[in-house]
């Protein structure tokens, strides 16, 4: 087991690269983009239009932004894994459900919220995208919280770490 920080931190850049991967790959195949231009999409949720005119810069704040938006998606699996029971009893499918509920949430809220140009989801790209994101973010965020904290909630970790640490301490 490890911290809870470095195991979010870690879990968010596993997520970010096989996501970033899956993203792009999906990308050049039915849409002919490079890897740029994809990073260049992410950064137009705050930039607009004008992102794709910015070059390297707003291709490394895409990647800025990805990482972030890793490091929340992770986090928030963390916050669910510690409180239950359920989650941490059925990880690997938890971590499924949860990385399709990411898609959900990010194509049908956050997207259209942002300044990104609107897109058209066909069945292909829903069926990809859930997919993708159960397979390359939910799943390892999944992974990467059973590993960082184990089968028990971080909080009794926590007390029984204490209280084991303390016994030895008087004894």
């Amino acid at each position: 087991m490890t911290s809870p920080m470095y195991g979010v931190a870690a879990g968010a850049v596993v997520v970010a690269l096989l996501g970033a991967t899956d993203g792009a790959t999906y990308f050049r195949l039915t849409a002919h983009l490079n890897p740029i231009e994809v990073l260049q999409y992410v950064a137009s949720g705050v930039f607009g239009e004008t992102a794709f005119s910015g070059g390297l810069g707003t291709a490394f704040a895409g990647l800025a932004f990805h990482l972030m938006i890793s490091f929340a998606v992770v986090y928030v699996f963390g916050v669910l894994y510690t409180r239950s029971r359920t989650v941490r009893s059925h990880t690997p499918a938890a971590g499924l459900a949860y990385g399709a509920a990411v898609w959900c949430f990010m194509n049908l809220v956050v997207l259209p919220s942002s300044a990104v140009a609107p897109a058209v989801l066909t069945p292909v790209a829903v069926v990809h995208g859930v997919i993708g994101h159960a397979v390359c973010v939910g799943l390892p965020a999944a992974l990467s919280m059973r590993r960082c904290f184990g089968d028990e909630p971080a909080t009794r970790r926590l007390v029984a770490g204490y209280r084991d640490g303390f016994d030895e301490g008087v004894a």
